[in-house]
């Protein structure tokens, strides 16, 4: 049985490596996830990076994270990726994938807020045909 949001990443993740026997993992710029001397590329900071898993790489997944030597070029960096930090799991081979929202703390509150006040100052004239259209709200 799954408790929590880390421990369905971890079941999900080794049900597709188990399945497909490769797996990728999209990790979000963190400063407690440690890319060896390597770290992250400016670009990879504001996107994050994919990195891929499969059956004969030597790993562990613990309740905080993933450890593991990956290979970058032809250096070996020690890595850790914080549970919090993996933000989608992907298996081509399944043509599945599972995400989660990267949320930042504070940056909830701070745009509800900004919402309410932009919303209070639009008001739709007489006659005026307007269609709402809510760009930070994901459907399903």
């Amino acid at each position: 049985m799954v408790s929590n949001l880390q421990d369905l990443k971890k079941k999900l993740f080794y049900d597709m490596l188990d399945l497909a026997g490769r797996v990728f993992i999209h990790v979000k710029f963190d400063e407690n996830v440690i890319i060896g001397e390597r770290g992250f590329l400016p670009e990879e900071q504001k996107r994050g990076i994919i990195l891929v898993l499969n059956k004969n790489m030597h790993f562990n997944w613990d309740d905080k994270g993933i450890s593991a030597d990956l290979i970058f070029g032809s250096t070996v960096q020690k890595c850790f990726i914080p549970s919090p930090a993996i933000v989608s799991l992907v298996s081509p081979e399944l043509n599945a994938q599972f995400s989660v929202m990267p949320q930042e703390k504070g940056t909830e509150t701070t745009r509800t807020t900004q919402q309410k006040k932009t919303a209070r100052k639009v008001r739709p004239h007489r006659g005026e045909k307007v269609i709402k259209v809510n760009f930070n709200r994901k459907n399903s």
